[in-house]
């Protein structure tokens, strides 16, 4: 009943699904290194939410750099509360398919997640990202802090440039503070971990983000 012919249109508050009023089951420790996947997280650790495409990939960017404590994949930016996987697949609660990211600033800085971001998908796209066509697909950056928000707009500046000078659009990437992250179900956290030969879609630019980032590459330690 839910699927319908996919629309790059986000539903209003009239047409989305109504959803529930308890959230659905999930995953209560992380598959890779156990930490709690829902809290509480260590005093002074920032949480931060990406949409680059299909999160069971977009995950598995940024659980295994260091200074990351947890990630978890879930729905966000939508109207519908407590969605189904089937529910934000169909279009009809507007919600991003998201990565949300718990990591220790004073190892790891913002920047090097930005850079991972911006490197692993095309965010000049709209509604999708290559065959994977749909509003959860949208390019996404949610925030938690007035620093992180001002670090992620002068980073989007910088990359949108870049993109610029290689014959690339603009980039769509919406930036929000952070609106209510939904856990999404228990199979789909770390899928990749648990499934090495899953289906991932994501592809980069290959345009390099000008963002500053440790001597180290980032995403050398994602992979």
């Amino acid at each position: 009943m839910f699927f319908k012919r996919k629309s790059a249109e986000l539903p209003t508050a009239e047409t989305a699904l109504p959803g529930r009023d308890t959230p659905i089951p999930t995953a209560t420790r992380h598959y890779t290194n156990h930490a709690q996947l829902q809290g509480p997280y260590p005093a002074g650790y920032e949480t931060i939410y990406f949409g680059l495409g299909c999160f069971w990939g977009a995950e598995r960017r940024f659980w295994s750099i260091e200074g990351v404590h947890v990630t978890a994949v879930g729905y966000q930016s939508g109207l519908t509360p407590n969605p189904t996987y089937q529910e934000v697949c169909s279009g009809q609660t507007g919600h991003n398919e998201v990565v949300m990211v718990v990591y220790d600033p004073n190892t790891v800085a913002l920047e090097t997640l930005l850079k991972v971001f911006w490197e692993s998908h095309d965010p000049t796209q709209h509604m999708r990202q290559g065959n994977d066509v749909g509003t959860q697909y949208r390019s996404g950056i949610y925030t938690t802090t007035s620093s992180q928000h001002a670090t992620v707009l002068e980073s989007k500046r910088a990359y949108e440039m870049a993109l610029g000078a290689k014959g690339f659009g603009p980039v769509m990437t919406e930036v929000l503070d952070a609106p209510t992250f939904y856990f999404a179900e228990e199979y789909h956290q770390q899928y990749l971990a648990k499934n090495p030969a899953g289906y991932c879609g994501l592809r980069g630019t290959g345009v390099s983000c000008p963002v500053p980032a440790p001597a180290a590459s980032a995403m050398e330690a994602a992979e």
